[in-house]
């Protein structure tokens, strides 16, 4: 049986913020921490969270399909209070690994919201250099209805850029597996090696 959407159930970290006196709560991810290949990208979203403003569906984005993400996403983006995106390039992952990547990549899209978030939470395990109140929940694109907003509106532009890549770099099959290590990716790198948005640090076994 389908489970059905459920928006408290999604709010309970919101909700729970909201009690102690939190208005503008940013939810942050990022995705492309494991592809070979492209950019890290960050988004953080500040989501208005009244029952008439909510977006049904609103989830882990790997959960979702590409067409149902491209949808939330477009939704999000047109009622979010304030949101940003933030890539961080392969070269920079090279400079100075993925983890740390991907903390930099997080606080600068949450610095670049319009407006200040009052209280961050941010999906998984981490501590980020932020001028905000934060607390991280393992999980959290699942748990959360902002974190999972911001995973679709990080997940939806990646796809898109990497769809682009492809058409600059077609041996990889990047249009398919958005960067990540498949059978037809790294047979590309065995035939005509790396390219440019490779990540060094990544591919060095090839």
């Amino acid at each position: 049986m389908k489970k059905i959407w459920n928006a408290e159930e999604k709010l309970k970290i919101e909700r729970t913020l909201q009690e102690k006196g939190y208005t503008y709560i940013a939810g942050v991810d990022e995705v492309g921490r494991g592809p070979l290949a492209g950019p890290v990208v960050c988004a953080a979203v500040i989501m208005p969270l009244e029952a008439e403003t909510l977006i049904a569906g609103v989830d882990d984005s790997k959960k979702l399909s590409a067409k149902k993400r491209e949808q939330l996403a477009e939704l999000i983006k047109e009622r979010a209070l304030a949101y940003a995106i933030f890539e961080v390039s392969e070269s920079r992952i090279d400079e100075i690994n993925i983890l740390e990547a991907t903390k930099e990549g997080m606080r600068e899209a949450l610095l670049a919201l319009d407006i200040k978030p009052e209280v961050v939470i941010t999906d998984g395990n981490m501590t980020l250099d932020i001028p905000f109140p934060q607390s991280s929940v393992i999980h959290g694109d699942a748990l959360s209805y902002s974190i999972g907003a911001a995973s679709i509106v990080a997940k939806v532009y990646r796809d898109a850029l990497m769809d682009e890549f492809a058409k600059v770099y077609p041996a990889y099959g990047f249009e398919r597996n958005k960067g990540y290590g498949t059978a037809e990716h790294i047979q590309g790198i065995k035939e005509h090696g790396l390219c440019p948005i490779h990540r060094r640090t990544f591919t060095k076994k090839f």
